[in-house]
């Protein structure tokens, strides 16, 4: 039986593979979808041919008529909203700013499907920054948007754990479905007017999560080693975490703390060991064993697989030469 919420009009926003659950939850709840906008078609590969996103690749195999403005502040693309009357927008990792008189646009105005608790970590990158910080658990926000970056009222929250297994993406495809599950759960008491808000302090507790840099996965082993192994984790799959060996770039795909190491006396990103699970290296505190790496040029493998067929001797240096 569909519910008479279930009536409403939904205008739904979105862009990558975390929007899709969301996008598919509400078609099979039985809403009606009455438009998707997503980003414009993006070149990709060696080729450079025109790639769908994957909201837009859902969408179709759905049967649903896509939008995809430049820029949604545009007034031709404004006019079509207006159009079709939605009861609702929701927006999942868009990738555009949305201007005030969209949000204003719907009787139930704009609703946001944020990866984190807020308010904390607000931002384009919550989920892996929440894995650099060491948090114990995150989760996804329903949030009412507003004009203010992620800073609009709570509507509801779900909380997942965080383990030692955890990478940035296992951490979005659980965050995805979590979010996914928790806006159909969500949405009738918006549409019916019962649903309870809660206000954002002004500040987040945590730094803005600013958006994931290519840069940002360089090894730094200056650093403390449980920064090193969270930042493997949390770059990986992108843009990954690397450092360089022998003038060539070594991908880190998996790290562990050492332990029982001791007071290590050598300059950063030295190398102490190879006779371990890892190469054993360095780190402004503590060392850390490098267990999944790929050397360029190289096929990806354990550390031990690829001591057996490349020679790497105890006091050579990880790292770029500054």
């Amino acid at each position: 039986m569909i519910l008479a919420n279930t009536l409403a009009k939904i205008v739904f926003m979105g862009t990558p593979d975390f929007a899709v659950p969301s996008l598919e939850g509400l078609i099979e709840a039985g809403y009606e979808i009455a438009g998707v906008v997503t980003q414009p078609d993006r070149k990709k590969g060696r080729g450079q041919s025109l790639a769908f996103s994957p909201v837009k690749t859902a969408a179709l195999k759905n049967g649903l008529t896509v939008y995809q403005p430049e820029k949604v502040r545009e007034d031709g693309f404004f006019e079509t909203l207006c159009s079709l009357k939605p009861d609702v927008i929701i927006v999942v990792a868009f990738g555009q700013l949305i201007p005030q008189r969209i949000l204003s646009l719907p009787r139930c105005g704009c609703i946001n499907v944020h990866a984190s608790l807020l308010p904390k970590y607000r931002g384009a990158a919550p989920i892996q920054h929440a894995l650099l910080d060491g948090e114990k658990e995150t989760g996804v926000t329903i949030m009412q948007m507003g004009p203010g970056l992620d800073t609009g009222d709570i509507i509801s929250c779900s909380v997942t754990e965080i383990t030692s297994e955890d990478t940035g993406g296992s951490l979005f495809d659980r965050l995805a479905e979590d979010g996914a599950k928790l806006l159909v759960r969500t949405l009738p008491s918006i549409l019916d007017g019962t649903a309870d808000r809660i206000p954002q302090p002004e500040e987040s507790p945590t730094p803005y999560a600013s958006m994931l840099t290519r840069q940002m996965g360089e090894l730094d082993f200056s650093r403390p080693a449980p920064f090193l192994e969270r930042l493997v984790r949390g770059m990986n799959p992108w843009p990954g975490a690397y450092t360089t060996l022998h003038g060539k770039t070594l991908k880190v795909y998996r790290s562990l703390v050492a332990e029982n190491v001791g007071d290590v006396k050598a300059s950063p990103g030295s190398i102490l060991s190879t006779r371990g699970e890892g190469i054993l290296v360095s780190c402004g505190e503590g060392a850390l064993s490098l267990v999944e790496i790929q050397l360029e040029g190289k096929k990806r493998m354990d550390a031990r697989a690829f001591l057996r067929g490349y020679e790497l001797r105890e006091g050579e240096k990880l790292g770029r030469e500054v």
